[in-house]
């Protein structure tokens, strides 16, 4: 007996509803019994087959669509009640995606326009089950986050946190995403602050969208604070968090505050990417820190991380233009020996550091190793050391 079910006047309705539906085409009227038998629904009678346990949500979620889509076919209009207790049962059967649309075509639909605190009483009084309170209002973040309306996802985010609402950490995230695609990094970094605050395990993902987000408008020192001040309280910053600020850092040429994030990578025990190391040298030799360039190009060979191409050209051209000779000479063993060819436009930049350094004997010298490499010295490169040579009277050699 109690598996027996008995079918009600509202599912026998429901029933012969969803499969007249069913059977007949986009492009057909419905036969005279199915257009009689559904308008003759009331509101009641809605809200008794969309909340009945004995019909699948998605029949039900066909049959609302259907009276969405055909407002003729009924005197009232679908309320903010049918639209809650639908999307609580999808929610509650798992099918999320549907839940989505049916919450975006409740907050699209101009003929309800319902107040957030109207929406929200509704569901405190009439769903006791947190889980899918929790689910709606998350869902809600999303849907708002997604279509720009930050100042209500934000109320949102407030009411939860307030009534111990369960947050959802990945929302948080792809409210925060969506924050920065529209350059609201300081409200971003605000509402970071607030999820913390709430006690939400956030993540090292979430942190790193924050970090990039204040390095695209040059806060690299508040990147790194808030990096530091995370990593204290066990979010654990990795490689992809640091390299942009370590990025964020050379580009901007801001090399005091590069330091800082190195100090922090190691403390962290983590390592800069090749291509990173190769443009912090490039920016310490343009600043003419060469100092600083063969410290950490010495950091490098300690750990074994092969320097490019770019790095060898750019340590030899940083090393002429201060007149060590020797030691771009030492650079060009290293290159030969790690196998790296040497091409003309390293030459040349040999040649033209010594020429402007004054150090002509030396830019001489360079040609002649160019010719033994089988190398051709172009007009320019001949032009600077003849014109070196002749203002110090060699003009034999």
């Amino acid at each position: 007996m109690k598996r027996c079910y008995l079918p009600t006047p509202h599912t026998k309705i429901a029933a012969a509803g969803i499969s007249t539906i069913l059977n007949t085409s986009a492009s057909q009227p419905l036969p005279p019994t199915a257009t009689t038998l559904l308008s003759n629904l009331t509101p009641n009678l809605v809200h008794l087959i969309l909340s009945d346990p004995h019909i699948k949500p998605s029949k039900s979620l066909i049959f609302f669509n259907f009276l969405q889509n055909n407002p003729s076919i009924s005197s009232f209009k679908i309320d903010l009640e049918a639209h809650l207790t639908l999307i609580s049962r999808l929610i509650r059967s798992r099918k999320f995606t549907e839940a989505e649309n049916l919450v975006i075509s409740l907050l699209n639909d101009e003929n309800l326009r319902y107040l957030f605190a109207v929406i929200a009483s509704f569901v405190a009084n009439q769903c006791r089950d947190s889980r899918i309170v929790a689910k709606l209002f998350n869902l809600m973040l999303k849907v708002h986050s997604d279509i720009r309306n930050f100042e209500l996802a934000s109320e949102i985010f407030y009411y939860m946190r307030k009534h111990g609402i369960e947050i959802n950490e990945r929302t948080c995230t792809i409210h925060l995403i969506a924050l920065m695609k529209c350059d609201q990094v300081e409200l971003g970094a605000e509402f970071f602050s607030r999820m913390v605050e709430s006690g939400i395990e956030v993540s090292v993902f979430s942190l790193t969208v924050v970090v990039d987000g204040l390095c695209k408008i040059g806060e690299n020192s508040k990147g790194r604070e808030l990096v530091e001040e995370m990593a204290a309280k066990g979010v654990k910053p990795n490689i992809i968090t640091c390299n942009t600020l370590v990025d964020a850092c050379a580009k901007r040429w801001n090399f005091g505050e590069l330091d800082l994030v190195l100090v922090l990578m190691e403390k962290e025990g983590l390592k800069v990417e090749n291509h990173l190391y190769a443009l912090i040298i490039i920016g310490y030799c343009r600043l003419g820190k060469m100092e600083s360039a063969f410290s950490l190009f010495n950091i490098m060979n300690q750990r074994e991380i092969c320097p490019n191409i770019d790095v060898y050209q750019t340590l030899v051209s940083g090393l002429c233009k201060i007149g060590e000779k020797e030691a771009a000479m030492k650079i060009l063993d290293e290159m030969q020996n790690r196998e790296f060819g040497l091409d003309q436009a390293m030459f040349d930049t040999l040649v033209s550091g010594y020429g402007k350094k004054g150090m002509i004997g030396e830019a001489a010298e360079m040609v002649d190793v160019i010719e033994k490499q089988e190398f051709i010295a172009d007009v320019s490169v001949c032009d600077t050391a003849s014109r070196g040579l002749c203002n110090v009277n060699q003009t034999e050699d």
